[in-house]
C-alpha cells in the first residue's frame, strides 16, 4: 500500500502531467534551468534525428517498412520516446521514460530558437517536425491516440460498433482502401467537417449532417494540419522575440552555430599527407570530386584564378584529401602564375592566406574543410564567384547543362532536378554520386564534400580507400571556427559503435565550453 501511495504521488507532479504522453504539440515551453552542456547535447541529438527524418523521407516511402525500421533504430540510439504500450503504464512512470520525454520537449524548443531566424530555416524545421509527428502518431496505441486528441482539444471520438454497422456501406463507398472486413477492424472518427476540409475537398470521407467519418489511417491528416498551423504561428512569435534572446552573449553564437550545424567527421586530421600527387588532381576531379569542387577546379583551370570564397572552399577541400602545405603552395602558385599574377605578386598577396589556412600564420587556427551545410547556408556566391553549392546556388537550366556536359543520363538529371526543386540539395548531390558511380544505393548520408571523395575512392578502389586513410577521429560539429581553437586536449575513448551519438554530443559540449571560456 505504501508503494502504491508513492507511485500515485509521483504520477501527479506537474512535470509528469506535462509528460504524461509519449508525444505532444509542444504548447507549453519548458520553465526549468538547464546547463549549457545539456542545452548543446539536446539540440545536437534532435538535429541528428531531424536530419535522419529528412534523408529517409526522400529515400523511402514515408511509413514504409524500411523507413520505419531505420527511424526506429535512430530513436533508440538517440534516446527519444519510443513505443510505450498503452496497457502497461509502468514504463511511463520510470525515470528513464520521463527523461526521454523531457529531452524531447526541451530539444524541440531549443531548435525553435535556432530555426526561426529565416523563412528557409522555418520551412525546413516545420516539415521535419511534421514528418516526425506523423511517424510517432501512427506508432501510438489506439487508446493513446484518443487520449492525445482529447488532450490537445481535438475532441474526436471513435464511433460505436452499432453506428459503424449502420453506416458500413457508406463508409466502404467513400473511404479509400476500405472493405467490409476492414470496416469491422478499424476505428472511424466523427469529426466536424470544417476540421477536415482537405479530406472533404478530395472526397475521401463520408459526410453526413455536418460531420465527416474519418478512418483511423486518415485522422493523422487532421492532426498534422493542426500541428503545422500551431508550429508556424509559434515560430513567427519566436522570431519576434529573437532580439531579446540574442542579447545573451552565451546563446547568440550557439544558436547561429546550430542553424548551420554539421555533426559528422571534420576531416581535419589525416595521416599519409602528401599521398596524392599534384598530377593526380585533374584525374581525381572527374572521378571523385563532388560537383561543387569539380566546378571550382574547372573554373580555376580555365581562369587561372579564384576569388577568396572559392580559394577557401576548394583549398580546404584539397587539404582534407591529403595535400600538404608545400603541395598546396606549389599548386596555387603554378595555376595563378599562368594568368595575370606573377610569382612575386603571388608570394606577397596569396601565399600568406594559404599558410594561414594550414594554421601556420595568424592565430594558427587549423581550419577544417567546409561541410555541405556551411557551403549551402553561408556566403552565397555573387557575380564572378565560383564557390557555393551548384544544387543550391545555380539556375536550374545552368545546372541541367552542367549535368549534361558531365554525361549524366536524362532520367538522372530529372531525378536530381526534382530533389533540387524540393530543396533537398544534399540528397541531390548524393543522387549525383550514385549516378556517376553506377550504384543504386550509396548506403551513406552525404553531409560533406570530403566524405564524397572518401566514399568515391572506396568504390573505385574496390571497397578500399586506395588514396588515403582518415584517422578515426571523434565526430564534431562544424559551423563556428572559434570552436576549433579549443586549448583543451581531447582524449581518445574506445567505445562500441552504438555509443557514437553520445560521444558526438560530448565532444560538441567540450568545444562549447572552450569557446565560451575564450569569449
Amino acid at each position: 500500500m505504501e508503494f502504491s501511495s508513492r507511485r500515485r504521488k509521483f504520477a501527479t507532479t506537474p512535470q509528469m502531467e506535462l509528460y504524461g504522453l509519449p508525444l505532444q504539440f509542444y504548447g507549453q515551453p519548458p520553465l526549468e534551468n538547464i546547463s549549457l552542456t545539456e542545452f548543446e547535447t539536446f539540440a545536437v541529438e534532435r538535429l541528428k534525428l531531424l536530419k535522419t527524418v529528412e534523408n529517409l523521407g526522400v529515400s523511402y516511402v514515408k511509413l514504409s517498412e524500411p523507413y520505419i525500421k531505420k527511424l526506429d533504430l535512430e530513436f533508440k540510439n538517440l534516446n527519444f520516446p519510443y513505443r510505450v504500450d498503452a496497457d502497461d503504464r509502468k514504463p511511463q512512470c520510470g525515470p528513464s521514460e520521463y527523461e526521454k520525454r523531457r529531452k524531447d520537449h526541451i530539444s524541440h524548443f531549443i531548435l525553435r530558437l535556432a530555426y526561426c531566424q529565416t523563412e528557409d530555416l522555418r520551412r525546413w524545421f516545420i516539415q521535419q517536425e511534421v514528418d516526425l509527428l506523423r511517424y510517432r502518431f501512427n506508432d501510438l496505441h489506439p487508446k493513446l491516440k484518443l487520449e492525445f486528441l482529447h488532450k490537445n482539444n481535438l475532441e474526436y471520438d471513435a464511433i460505436s460498433i452499432e453506428e459503424k454497422r449502420v453506416l458500413q456501406d457508406k463508409l466502404i463507398d467513400s473511404s479509400y482502401g476500405i472493405s467490409g472486413s476492414t470496416v469491422e477492424d478499424q476505428d472511424f472518427y466523427k469529426v466536424p467537417f470544417q476540421d477536415a476540409l482537405d479530406l472533404v475537398r478530395t472526397r475521401k470521407v463520408y459526410l453526413k449532417a455536418g460531420y465527416v467519418y474519418i478512418p483511423h489511417q486518415d485522422v493523422v491528416t487532421i492532426v498534422l494540419n493542426d500541428f503545422r498551423t500551431r508550429l508556424s504561428k509559434a515560430l513567427a512569435l519566436t522570431a519576434r522575440s529573437l532580439p531579446a534572446v540574442h542579447s545573451d552573449e552565451r546563446l547568440k553564437p550557439l544558436l547561429t552555430h546550430l542553424s548551420h550545424c554539421y555533426v559528422g567527421q571534420d576531416y581535419s586530421i589525416q595521416k599519409n599527407v602528401g599521398k596524392i600527387s599534384l598530377e593526380q588532381i585533374d584525374s581525381l576531379s572527374g572521378k571523385s570530386f563532388p560537383l561543387c569542387m569539380r566546378h571550382l577546379h574547372q573554373s580555376l583551370r580555365e581562369n587561372h584564378h579564384l576569388r577568396h570564397g572559392g580559394r577557401m572552399q576548394y583549398g580546404l577541400f584539397l587539404k582534407g584529401i591529403g595535400l600538404s602545405l608545400e603541395q598546396a603552395l606549389q599548386f596555387w602558385r603554378s595555376e595563378f602564375t599562368r594568368g595575370k599574377v606573377d610569382a612575386d605578386k603571388f608570394d606577397k598577396a596569396y601565399a600568406y592566406s594559404i599558410r594561414h589556412m594550414f594554421g601556420k600564420e595568424g592565430k594558427r587556427t587549423d581550419y577544417t574543410p567546409y561541410s555541405c551545410m556551411k557551403v549551402i547556408l553561408s556566403n552565397p556566391p555573387s557575380q564572378g564567384d565560383h564557390h557555393g553549392c551548384p544544387f543550391r546556388h545555380s539556375d536550374s537550366e545552368l545546372l541541367r547543362q552542367k549535368l549534361q556536359f558531365y554525361k549524366v543520363s536524362p532520367s538522372g538529371i530529372s531525378q536530381i532536378l526534382d530533389l533540387v526543386k524540393g530543396m533537398h540539395y544534399q540528397l541531390a548531390c548524393q543522387k549525383y554520386f550514385e549516378l556517376t558511380h553506377n550504384v543504386e544505393d550509396a548506403n551513406f548520408s552525404l553531409n560533406h564534400p570530403n566524405q564524397y571523395f572518401v566514399e568515391s575512392q572506396k568504390i573505385l578502389g574496390g571497397g578500399k580507400d586506395a588514396k588515403r586513410e582518415m584517422v578515426d577521429t571523434p565526430q564534431r560539429s562544424q559551423g563556428n571556427s572559434a570552436f576549433k581553437n579549443s586549448p583543451a586536449p581531447r582524449e581518445k575513448a574506445a567505445a562500441p559503435a552504438n555509443t557514437n551519438a553520445s560521444q558526438d554530443s560530448a565532444y560538441m559540449s567540450e568545444d562549447l565550453h572552450s569557446y565560451f571560456e575564450e569569449v
